[in-house]
């Protein structure tokens, strides 16, 4: 026995095929946009993408007329030894002048520097390698301490009138150190424990002790009567110096 169900029929809204209604679809609406902005120039804070018009152009950077250091080229800069305050000319006159100790220059040494004593102790440990000792931190262990002692030693005795700084009495002994460096390269070419070596040694130390006891009160006053004393203390200080090349 079969049973009859009651199907109602289906009815299209256009009466057409339902494939072609299909494809009558809604065009895609925008999303929701907020208002623009009432200040027009600020075009990032509009959120609505298709008004916003790029007003930022960055211009590439022109290397051949630019001006570096306000206002020098590259042509202009100075060298770079000038930059660092290293004045060649000056360190080659303030080392010829020591070379003669009897006609010593003081005016030359009131610029104090530290380039030159630099190169100076640096040679020093250099002659000192080569004769098969290894100095560099005694070396400039000992110039620190010798600085400070005559620093020290001046200023007592000068009292008041004293105008010696540390930094220009590490820079006249620097300066003072050129016969020292003489000695050093000498004595690779003469025997250690002879006669010779210690006569050139005591000249090299004569010669280094009146050069810096000149510089030091042509440069800095001090009383007459103190003379001896300093040029004691600058005599020890090239002593101890030439005791490294000796032994």
């Amino acid at each position: 026995m079969s049973k009859e169900f009651n199907v109602p029929p289906v009815i299209f809204p256009s009466g057409g095929n339902p494939v072609n209604n299909a494809q009558q679809r809604r065009p895609p609406s925008a999303p929701f946009q907020p208002p623009t902005s009432a200040n027009a120039s600020i075009p990032f804070m509009s959120f609505d993408v298709g008004s916003v018009t790029t007003t930022t152009a960055f211009s590439a950077p022109s290397y051949g007329s630019s001006s570096i250091g306000g206002g020098l080229g590259f042509e202009d800069e100075p060298p770079l030894l000038e930059e660092l305050g290293i004045n060649t000319k000056q360190i080659w006159t303030k080392t010829t002048s020591i070379l003669n100790p009897f006609r010593v220059n003081p005016n030359l040494h009131e610029d104090a520097d530290l380039s030159g004593p630099f190169l100076f102790l640096i040679a020093f440990g250099l002659f000192q390698l080569l004769a098969g000792k290894l100095h560099f931190g005694i070396i400039l262990g000992w110039i620190t301490v010798s600085s400070l002692f005559l620093y020290v030693v001046f200023n007592m005795l000068a009292g008041r009138n004293g105008v010696l700084d540390l930094y220009r009495c590490l820079s006249l002994i620097g300066y003072s150190m050129l016969p020292m460096v003489m000695l050093s390269a000498l004595s690779l070419f003469v025997p250690q424990g002879g006669v010779a070596i210690f006569t050139m040694a005591a000249v090299f130390v004569v010669w280094a002790t009146r050069v810096c006891a000149r510089l030091l009160f042509e440069l800095a006053s001090c009383g007459e009567e103190h003379r001896g004393l300093v040029a004691y203390a600058c005599f020890l200080i090239f002593v101890l110096f030439s005791l490294l090349v000796i032994f």
